[in-house]
């Protein structure tokens, strides 16, 4: 059944990250490891699966100096922190990263808005709505 948006929450470290319009992943890949050799006689390549990655999570919010303070101390914390998002049927995404990115736009006639990158360090843990 599709959802909308609307009632997805953010948590980092456990703190509720408010005013968040957007987000976008994680943006998980997965290597390839090529293993093409002279045995492979019918002209296609060979792989094998390499490590795995869980990229990169990205977000938007529209300012506030309270939810930015959040922010800006994960940034300056050099330590993983613990990432919950929560989706309006109550199926959850965790893991853990580091905030990488935490750039300001100021635009002259529409709202502040902050766009946040943030690192996913290991697996993220799927947990489907009961």
């Amino acid at each position: 059944m599709a959802i909308i948006g609307v009632g997805t929450t953010l948590k980092i470290g456990g703190t509720l990250i408010g005013k968040v319009t957007n987000i976008s992943g994680p943006s998980m890949s997965k290597e390839t490891v090529d293993t093409t050799s002279f045995d492979n006689t019918d002209g296609y390549r060979s792989f094998i699966v390499g490590l795995k990655d869980a990229g990169t999570l990205t977000f938007t919010l529209m300012f506030d100096k309270t939810v930015y303070s959040t922010l800006k101390a994960a940034f300056e914390d050099n330590t993983a922190k613990a990432i919950e998002i929560t989706l309006p049927d109550a199926t959850k995404l965790t893991f853990n990263g580091f905030v990488t990115e935490l750039p300001l736009t100021v635009p002259t006639e529409d709202k502040v808005t902050c766009d946040v990158t943030v690192k996913i360090s290991g697996a993220v843990t799927f947990t489907p709505a009961a």
